[in-house]
């Protein structure tokens, strides 16, 4: 029961980040907003980390599994993409290494950046 509990909170934050997506008009994904929804009921203490936390681990256990259809699909897309195949390899390294850098460099701001003091 547990487990269905914390699924629903999760299906409960992704389907308003889909309603997010229908009402506003901006070129985001609604899983962008359901993962912001998320971060905010986490950070605010509406939802606690163990309310969701084995679901959570759940779901990113089977989230390789997520991934064959669309590995699916670009195999059977091989054809059309055979044209642009070097500008999208060459898109995919480059933008890699970027978001490879920035998650390195966010990190480390982070790791030291002075904490505060509990209790104070």
């Amino acid at each position: 029961m547990k487990y269905l509990k914390q699924a629903t909170i999760l299906f409960g934050i992704t389907m308003a980040g889909e309603f997010l997506n229908y009402v506003l008009p901006l070129p985001v994904p609604a899983g962008v907003y359901g993962l912001f929804i998320l971060l905010g009921f986490l950070c605010f203490g509406v939802i606690k980390v163990e309310e969701v936390s084995e679901a959570g681990d759940f779901f990113l256990d089977i989230m390789p599994l997520t991934f064959i259809p669309a590995g699916a699909g670009l195999l059977n897309s091989m054809g059309q993409m055979r044209d642009i195949l070097v500008p999208l390899l060459v898109i995919t390294a480059v933008s890699t290494v970027f978001v490879m850098i920035l998650t390195a460099k966010v990190a480390q701001g982070l790791v030291r950046r002075p904490r505060k003091k509990e209790g104070i």
